[in-house]
């Protein structure tokens, strides 16, 4: 059974940081591609970013040079450094995880994790 347990969120001030965590179990993660997901009320769910399996990395216009996803497949699990938070990153904050990356807003997901910057 797969499960994707996402930790890390909380309150912060904008210029701030938090680190995510997504702790997965229930398959081979290591091969599988990883992602994280945000959505903020009343707005569409946004791609973040995505770590491949060979750790290729790909992000969202919005966060590029202020986020930083990783992983360690040794602990199964996966990152997300945020640095210089915006009140616009305010949202929950879902990983993902699919075999392949190209289906990853189909794949597996956490129950999310809430990030929330006031100015």
């Amino acid at each position: 059974q797969v499960r994707l347990v996402e930790s890390g969120g909380g309150s912060v001030q904008a210029g701030g940081s938090l680190r995510l965590s997504c702790a997965a179990s229930g398959y081979t993660y290591s091969r599988y591609c990883m992602g994280w997901f945000r959505q903020a009320p009343g707005k569409e769910r946004e791609g973040v970013a995505t770590i491949d399996s060979d750790g290729t990395t790909s992000y969202a216009d919005s966060v590029k040079g202020r986020f930083a996803i990783s992983r360690d497949n040794a602990k199964n699990t996966l990152y997300l450094q945020m640095n210089s938070l915006k009140p616009e990153d305010t949202a929950m904050y879902y990983c993902a995880a699919h075999r392949y990356c190209y289906f990853l807003s189909g794949g597996y997901r956490g129950q999310g994790t809430q990030v929330t910057v006031s100015s």
